[in-house]
């Protein structure tokens, strides 16, 4: 019983120290800055999420239309600085309803190659370097 508890602790510190060095390696540069993300995998939401706060930043996802009203992205686009569309995985309704709110208050657009987590990793990651 002794051996096994004492496992269960070892354990439990190497994913704390695992979890340290996650934290310390963590990209920063755009701290407090907030994001949309229009289209994309309902099932990739979370870890799109978990990469922008790995940047300090924080992301807003909008399905596209598929269950929220596209009007909503008229609501959400005054207080983002950027939005992210990946280009294969969104109606084209919603594409053009962005692209128009993009111009209309001046936000930037940023079409994704598609919804991959990598592709927003590389978008988020130069953003960073051009900002520092």
């Amino acid at each position: 019983m002794a051996k096994k508890n004492k496992r269960k602790a070892a354990a439990r510190q190497g994913s704390q120290t695992e979890e340290v060095t996650r934290v310390a390696a963590a990209p920063v540069g755009l701290s407090g800055r907030s994001f949309l993300y229009v289209g994309g995998r309902d099932c990739q939401v979370a870890h799109l999420r978990a990469i922008a706060d790995s940047y300090g930043a924080e992301l807003i996802h909008h399905d596209g239309g598929l269950r929220e009203a596209v009007s909503r992205i008229d609501r959400v686009l005054p207080s983002v600085d950027c939005v992210f569309c990946p280009i294969d995985c969104i109606s084209h309704d919603a594409c053009v309803r962005v692209k128009s709110g993009c111009k209309k208050f001046k936000k930037a657009f940023v079409p994704l190659r598609n919804g991959s987590k990598s592709s927003l990793e590389r978008a988020l990651q130069t953003m960073s370097e051009r900002d520092n």
